[in-house]
């Protein structure tokens, strides 16, 4: 009989092989379960353990767990799990925040550049018929743009590196972070939106942020800039974006997230400056395995009465 019973509550690899692996070396015996919350709860309420990606766990799911003493999330974000409701109930829970911290820096500075360069436009437009860069003008060096980051973490400072090597200069809004020599000039918000060409958030979900690009920023920014966003998507208001996109009140913009998805295409039909992704930035084969690896580690190590390394509440 398995000492420890685990339960992954929305299974979106390939295999969990890695997982029953690291947890089989405890005794563990992990469980895959499918459908909405109530249906993984009649597989979960005995679980000591659950592995979780996008299912929401809330105060009342969460009171449904009978013995969990861990929910660790593969991802970074932690939204959809109800942190005081799982410290309440005696759950900790956890996240993996660096695995996959150069593929999400990565896909920012790719969206920057497609958006900034007009690489899409572009690409239709030769296969259109039409072979002329008339209707992409202007298109600015660069080293002569000034990189905005609402947010100055981990991916944050990855990106900032390449770009940095190009020539673009760089400016950030982090209420969180200290000034130092090490790091771009901090400025406040309004002077941030007001003054970059490329604005990037790298920024975590929470009712403070969420929002946090909306009308009143949007008309901020200059109409010649860019917005990028690979963080969450609840914080762009997305219809205030594509009504500023399409009246030319804004270049472009980039997103890889989007308060709904999967994203109803009908929201962005027509605006032709808008480049969009389907929420992979995160994605790697290397990166899937360290997430699911690091993932099932916190697992362990709780049950086994060991401190884990990415506690969030």
């Amino acid at each position: 009989m398995a000492t420890y019973k685990v339960v992954v509550s929305d299974q979106v690899f390939p295999s969990v092989d890695v997982e029953r692996s690291i947890l089989a070396e405890i005794g563990a015996e992990v469980t895959v379960a499918s459908g909405n919350i109530d249906a993984v709860l009649e597989v979960a309420a005995d679980a000591d353990a659950v592995l979780n990606t996008y299912l929401p766990w809330d105060a009342r799911a969460i009171s449904g767990l009978q013995r969990c003493r861990i929910i660790a999330r593969y991802g970074i974000g932690v939204d959809n799990v109800d942190l005081d409701a799982a410290a309440d109930a005696g759950i900790v829970v956890t996240n993996v925040p660096d695995y996959s911290v150069e593929e999400v820096a990565t896909h920012a500075l790719a969206l920057i550049l497609t958006t900034l360069r007009r690489v899409g436009a572009a690409d239709r437009s030769v296969r259109s018929g039409t072979w002329s860069i008339d209707s992409f003008r202007p298109i600015h060096r660069l080293s002569t743009l000034t990189v905005g980051f609402i947010g100055y973490g981990r991916i944050a400072r990855r990106l900032a590196a390449p770009l940095s090597a190009l020539g673009a200069q760089l400016v950030a809004y982090d209420p969180y972070i200290d000034p130092g020599s090490d790091l771009p000039p901090l400025v406040g918000l309004d002077e941030l939106l007001g003054s970059a060409d490329i604005v990037s958030l790298h920024l975590p979900l929470t009712p403070e942020t969420r929002g946090l690009i909306g009308v009143a920023e949007l008309a901020k920014m200059k109409h010649s800039a860019i917005l990028v966003n690979t963080s969450r998507g609840p914080l762009v208001d997305l219809d205030a974006l594509t009504a500023a996109l399409a009246d030319g009140r804004l270049a472009g913009a980039g997103l890889d997230v989007f308060d709904v998805e999967p994203l109803d295409p009908d929201r962005v039909s027509g605006i032709q400056n808008l480049t969009v992704t389907p929420h992979m930035a995160y994605y790697s084969e290397e990166a899937l395995g360290e997430s699911q690896r690091k993932a099932a580690t916190q697992v362990k190590k709780v049950l086994t009465g060991e401190q884990p390394d990415y506690r969030v509440n």
